[in-house]
């Protein structure tokens, strides 16, 4: 088919609006059918053929790469490319490029007379995201029916895992072996079960803010580069963003802190409105204060363009958390932790987590998983090994060489003499581009690579895997599965500007499903 005749089918969505009015006050019937359609199959071919053949005029819009959640690397195709292919199909009469995550907006602006999707939507149970039941409910609305095609399926996933190196080397072969013992379906099952878990999560409150800058050159009297301001974006960090990431999980959620009163342009300032907007609603909150202190500000200077990171300030108070606040705290947990199916320490060394609440913490919860995270602000100071014992530690390379004062030894060996020290039955030790360790004593080590070298932003990567594997480590997840959920979480996370949003579970469901196709 001539190109000229193929970019005559692509239509804006308010084109399209106007000719499918058009068609219908002719008489015509519209069929509608939406998908991603990343790479083109006979199943696809047969599908569109059958749509086609319940109306006079058939309309294929595609999901745009920015809303096609199915994790890093995907679409292959981007939607230009997308919406051409379909184009050229003879049976295909419009195309349009849908600015939405679902087809319901499209579907209430054209109406069509029948919504068609294929055989495996059918059982509308199983949809991962659920967004079937909102798409017949639209059809419906506008006066149109469902229809579910017959045909033969493929899957684009699955072709294109086999057929395109989609993946590192490393991780393709992984994920070759690792889908022989294990399937999304179960896997997302079991996921989904955590639901129930009851999780108090305790740490160190962390305001980021990121403040955008471009350069505009060096001043003639000074050796700096001088940048100018464009805009800034604050994010809950910290504790917070791990009490978000597991309450997308989990129903039963609290959060157990301490919030200063002063910021770092001076005065008094309440944070806890902040918080509130921030927080998922299903956590709750029990947050100390002591007015007199700083709440943690970690302000970053980047670049917009491709997040490149300037230089950082860091607003912290040094302080020794005085015995009336911490007996206070101790008191709560006391009572409180007995009352949790799991505790996470998310440990940044700030101040609150002292040695007295490390040891009722250690005495009393029933599962604790932690992490001392190591920053500019505590180097050499917040090791794993203040806590005597763990269910769970999850932490990188360079916190367990500090912790073992070893840079050069193995990370088994590193692993083994850290299980010296604590007593600790699992184990997970990031390593950034090179994937993850995981050991668990009824399990052995368990290497895992990345899934993915697509970065957007690093940080709060390491909170968002320490949040869900922790929450696997307490449930019936054996070491590969474990492993395999940490480095899909981190694979995801660092698609996220710093803390804008917590990792979603329908988005790691949907992204398991196609590393396991």
């Amino acid at each position: 088919m001539a190109r000229e005749k193929i970019s005559h089918k692509i239509k804006s969505l308010n084109e399209l609006a106007a000719i499918v009015a058009k068609t219908k006050r002719a008489g015509k019937k519209v069929v509608l059918c939406h998908g991603v359609f990343d790479l083109l199959h006979p199943g696809h071919i047969r599908h569109f053929s059958a749509a086609k053949e319940k109306g006079d005029v058939l309309v294929v819009t595609i999901t745009r790469d920015d809303f096609v959640n199915k994790g890093p690397g995907r679409p292959v195709f981007s939607h230009n490319l997308r919406a051409e292919s379909i184009a050229a199909f003879e049976c295909v009469d419009y195309v349009a490029i849908n600015d939405a995550p679902t087809a319901v907006g499209i579907i209430k602006l054209i109406k069509p007379d029948y919504y068609v999707k294929g055989k495996e939507y059918s059982k509308k149970d199983e949809d991962l995201t659920g967004k079937i039941y909102d798409e017949e409910n639209a059809v419906r609305s506008v006066g149109g029916d469902i229809h579910f095609t017959e045909d033969i399926t493929f899957s684009s996933t699955a072709l294109l895992n086999i057929h395109f190196k989609v993946f590192p080397e490393d991780a393709g072969k992984f994920l070759r072996n690792f889908k022989k013992k294990y399937n999304s379906e179960k896997l997302i099952e079991k996921l989904k079960k955590m639901k129930d878990l009851k999780v108090l999560v305790i740490g160190d409150i962390i305001i980021d803010e990121y403040r955008y800058c471009s350069g505009i050159g060096k001043p003639q009297k000074a050796n700096v580069i001088a940048t100018k301001y464009l805009y800034d974006e604050r994010f809950a960090g910290g504790s917070l963003a791990v009490a978000n990431h597991v309450a997308g999980f989990c129903k039963h959620v609290q959060l157990v802190s301490l919030l200063g009163g002063r910021n770092p342009e001076g005065g008094i300032i309440d944070y806890k409105k902040f918080i509130s907007e921030k927080l998922r609603p299903n956590v709750k909150r029990k947050i100390f204060s002591k007015k007199e202190l700083m709440t943690v500000v970690k302000r970053r200077f980047l670049d917009p363009s491709f997040l490149g990171k300037m230089f950082e300030l860091a607003f912290i108070d040094d302080f020794v958390l005085d015995k009336k606040l911490e007996a206070k705290i101790v008191d709560y947990l006391k009572e409180e932790l007995k009352k949790y199916d799991v505790v996470i320490a998310s440990d940044f060394g700030h101040g609150l987590i002292t040695k007295r609440i490390v040891d009722v913490l250690s005495k009393h919860a029933k599962f604790l998983a932690v992490n001392t995270q190591t920053n500019s602000a505590n180097r050499g100071f917040n090791l794993i090994t203040k806590y005597p014992r763990a269910d769970y530690i999850s932490i990188d390379e360079p916190e367990i060489q500090l912790a073992m004062h070893d840079r050069f030894s193995g990370l088994e060996t590193l692993i083994g003499e850290l299980r010296k020290k604590i007593a600790c039955q699992k184990i997970t030790v990031t390593r950034g581009h090179l994937g993850a360790l995981v050991y668990f004593k009824k399990g052995g080590f368990f290497p895992v690579p990345v899934f993915s070298q697509e970065i957007v932003d690093r940080i709060g990567a390491g909170d968002a895997c320490l949040s869900v594997s922790s929450l696997a480590a307490a449930s019936d997840f054996s070491v590969e599965e474990v492993g395999f959920i940490c480095n899909a979480v981190g694979a995801l996370a660092v698609l996220i500007v710093g803390n804008r949003s917590p990792v979603d579970p329908v988005t790691l469901y949907k992204f398991i499903t196609t590393l396991l196709k």
